[in-house]
């Protein structure tokens, strides 16, 4: 099965999240298929805390991915801020 889910970068305690695309077997931070965008929990500022590649999300639903949650919850939210 394909997911949609957080991939944890950064250094201790600024955390920094790709949001790939991925087998569901293979472990958190290992291979994936495609980046589809990044979350920056620590942004400040004029900082960009959130991009998301709709269409690539859009088509990998589409197609079975299933979305973890939390970017569940990322993308409503990104929907939210571009209407």
């Amino acid at each position: 099965m394909v997911v949609i889910r957080l991939s944890r970068g950064g250094a201790k305690g600024r955390p920094f999240f790709n949001i790939v695309v991925a087998d569901k077997r293979v472990r958190r931070d290992g291979s994936f298929i495609e980046r589809v965008g990044f979350y920056n929990p620590s942004a400040k500022g004029g900082e960009e805390g959130l991009r998301l590649v709709q269409d690539r999300i859009t088509y990998w639903k589409s197609v079975g991915a299933q979305a973890s949650p939390t970017v569940d919850r990322l993308i409503r939210q990104a929907a939210k801020q571009a209407a």
